[in-house]
Parts: C-alpha cells; structure tokens; sequence
C-alpha cells in the first residue's frame, strides 16, 4: 500500500487533533524513531546529518511534519554525539585531566555533579552552545504543508543524570538548594534555545521530551515536581503559545498522579499514555475533552507481533480513541532499532486506510 501512497503533508491535520476536535483523518505522530528504522524504510542509510533524507522518511511515511532535536541532550539513550556528552569529554575531563575511556562521557553510567564545588566547575558556559543549523538548513527541504516540531525539555532527566540518581534523591532532602541550582541551570538554558526556536520558520510546536514517572508512579515526589520542575514547564507553554506555537509533552510511567498538573502546564497533547501501564480508553473519557492524546501502539507489539496483529491493534484504537477527534496515532514510546520495520509499516498503513472522519469502524 506505501508504494501506491502519495503523501500530501498537511500540519493542520495534526493542529486540529491538538485542539481536540476532528481533522479529516487521523494524525501519524512519533518523536523519535531509530535512524535504523528510517533506514529500514527508505531502503538506504540515513545519517544524522543529513538533514534532506530526514525529509524524505517522514514525507514518504505520511507524516505532517518533521522532528528536529534540541537542548544539551538527545531524546532517547544518551549518545556521544549528544552536546552534553560532547562538553563533559572535551572540556570538563581534559579540566580534570581524565582519559576518555569506558564510556566516562556517559551519563547514564556516571554521575559528575555530586556536590557545589561539581557545581560551580562544570563548564555550563560550553553546555549552553546548542546548535540550531538544522532548523535552518531543513527549510530548503519541507514539502508544502509539512511544518517542524522541535523537541526539547529533559529538565527533569538530565539533572538527575548529572548528579546521578541515587545521589539526587539524597541531595533533595539534604541539599535541596544545590540541586535547586542544576535544575535552574538545565532550564535556563533548554529556555534560552526556546527562545530563538519559537521564532524560527515553519516551527509550529515544541515537545517536550522528560521522563518524570515509571511503572510504580513519579519517579519524585510529586510535590519536588511541583516545585522545581513544572513551574519551568508552565514558562515553556507560555512561550509556545505566546507565539502561536503548539506544546506537546512525553513521558513514560504512571502519570494518573500529574494529570492535572500536565494539563495544567498548557500542554496540547500527552504522548504516549505508556501502554505498559496505562489506559488510553480511561485517558480518552477523563481528559480527552482537555488535551490530546498521542501514541499507545505498543512497542512490544511493533518487536514481536505480527502485521496482522498490528493492524487489529490499529483499528481497536482508531475505533475507541479517535472518535470525536483528540488523538495522533503513534508507537507506545518511540519506533526503535528492533521493532520489525513490516510491524512499523502495518501501522502506518493501516491509520492511512481506516483512519478517516467520520470513523466507521
């Protein structure tokens, strides 16, 4: 059936799903799937850079817009090429004249902020370069109708990262001002970029990628979110809007707990209402009318299910959830390295085929 499609972008589509009312058919929404999947699907390999063959992947799969990445880290693992790996190995290690080696860039395996005197040397000036090239180079290559989503955030994320999470949780109840300062500091420069993205041509929306919960719940006291993170947030809708822009939020994990707060930042959709441990249907009938709903096709399906088992996930969420119009159709969390690239199709061809308004299902 792709081989027959002919894209015709349209961001519309996907603004009128964000504003909880019905577009002609169902909006496809991911953040970030692998780059082996985009290879996968064109049937060539696509590089990080190379910023026209993005394009083409999301232009070919019959999405409305493009995601570009930007912030001191990347959605997703943590990678060397991300700007705050690239700081901590080219400033702060040679400062403390340390070898690169076994991965001593990486946060997700070391921690580098474990008390005020990590604090004040850790080289924030260098990690506040961020580069936006991309968002001007992708403008010679947007198809008619296809606008860019800019993802950012992970405030929450990369402050426990840079402290590591064993010593965050402790520095929260013994040293709440130091890490009230990498907080500030994470955001003050994730809201510096946002300041220049809102004005950059073609942006129609900002999202904010932060996991805040996992299976059990948040992963902090909902009040410590209330306090030191949410606000930052609230400021991150309020520029988007400001500018017309949309606000789209993801995170994993049980967020029955933050509903209210999450809805209250502004947010215009929720992704992925995490299939492992959420209800979209409970989603759909107690905020729907509030804020859409992005994702839920879960990513164990899309690893080891089959097309046809894909599909019928498909059609059950076109049938219960995009009634009424609220909803982007997606992966329960992003569209990674092994899911089967046939599962990946199914789902696209199947929201192409059945997800028009009126739903008939």
């Amino acid at each position: 059936m792709l081989e027959d499609f002919k894209p015709n972008p349209d961001f519309t589509q996907v603004a009128t799903a964000l504003e909880r009312k019905k577009p002609d058919r169902v909006p496809l929404a991911e953040a970030v799937p692998s780059r082996e999947t985009m290879s996968r699907f064109l049937g060539k390999k696509v590089d990080k850079s190379d910023v026209k063959a993005h394009v083409e992947f999301w232009y070919k799969a019959g999405y409305d817009y493009i995601p570009l990445t930007v912030g001191m880290m990347e959605p997703g693992k943590v990678t060397q090429d991300s700007a705050i790996s690239r700081v901590i190995k080219d400033v702060l290690l040679k400062n403390r004249g340390e070898r690169d080696q076994d991965d001593a860039w990486n946060l997700e395996k070391r921690a580098f902020i474990h008390d005020a005197g990590d604090f004040k040397i850790f080289p924030w000036e260098e990690a506040a370069k961020l580069d936006l090239s991309a968002f001007y180079e992708v403008q010679k290559y947007l198809p008619e109708g296809m606008k860019i989503i800019a993802l950012s955030g992970k405030i929450f994320t990369l402050t426990w990262m840079l402290m590591g999470f064993e010593n965050f949780c402790l520095k929260l109840s013994l040293e709440p001002k130091l890490v009230q300062k990498v907080f500030e500091r994470v955001a003050e420069i994730q809201f510096k970029a946002l300041n220049e993205i809102v004005r950059i041509p073609n942006v129609a929306a900002v999202w904010a990628v932060d996991d805040l919960a996992f299976g059990g719940g948040p992963m902090i006291s909902p009040r410590d979110l209330r306090k030191y993170v949410f606000p930052w947030y609230k400021k991150f809708g309020k520029m988007c809007h400001d500018h017309n822009l949309y606000f789209l939020f993801h995170s994993d994990g049980v967020l029955w707990d933050l509903m209210d707060d999450l809805i209250d930042l502004g947010i215009d959709g929720l992704h992925p209402i995490d299939p492992t441990c959420m209800d979209i249907e409970r989603a759909k009938q107690e905020v729907g009318g509030k804020v859409c709903l992005i994702g839920n096709i879960s990513n164990e399906i899309l690893m080891n299910g089959t097309p046809e088992e894909v599909a019928e996930l498909t059609k059950h969420r076109i049938r219960t959830i995009a009634p009424g119009g609220g909803y982007c159709l997606g992966s329960g969390n992003s569209v990674p390295e092994w899911a089967k690239i046939e599962n990946f199709k199914a789902m696209i061809e199947t929201t192409l085929k059945y997800g028009h308004y009126p739903i008939t299902l």
